[in-house]
């Protein structure tokens, strides 16, 4: 695990946190496709590991989720599920991607015709996807 220093488009929010793994992950629901304009990459981390200067703002966009922005320019800065504090932040953060390597999509299958990603990584559909970050019933959020 590796510690990654990154910045929002106007500089104003500088984020570091300690890489979970060297991958990249793309989302390909209907609120990072509204977010974004685009699916959502990013990069996920060791929970607690995050620090984070300047302005942001949180949306809490779900039962499980919430999705920070930075408050000056408006550059998507992670997606964390609240019950556990794990956050993936946004892969355009950082140089490169942070050189990591396409490993997983969530909700594939509800991808836009005219997106491909290449490679060989795993696809998750919606229930898939559902299944992995929804709190179980009578979980605390």
């Amino acid at each position: 695990m590796s510690e990654l220093k990154g910045q929002c488009m106007c500089g104003a929010v500088n984020v570091a946190a300690t890489r979970a793994d060297p991958v990249l992950r793309a989302c390909h629901c209907d609120m990072c496709r509204r977010w974004t304009s685009s699916m959502y990459m990013s990069v996920p981390t060791v929970p607690g590991s995050l620090t984070v200067t300047g302005p942001v703002k949180t949306y809490r966009s779900s039962d499980w989720a919430e999705r920070a922005f930075c408050d000056t320019c408006g550059s998507a800065l992670w997606y964390a599920t609240v019950h556990d504090d794990h956050k993936s932040l946004a892969a355009g953060l950082f140089d490169n991607a942070a050189n990591n390597t396409m490993a997983l999509e969530f909700f594939s299958d509800q991808k836009p015709d005219g997106y491909a990603l290449a490679g060989d990584h795993k696809r998750l559909t919606v229930a898939e996807t559902i299944a992995l970050f929804a709190p179980e019933e009578g979980d605390d959020q």
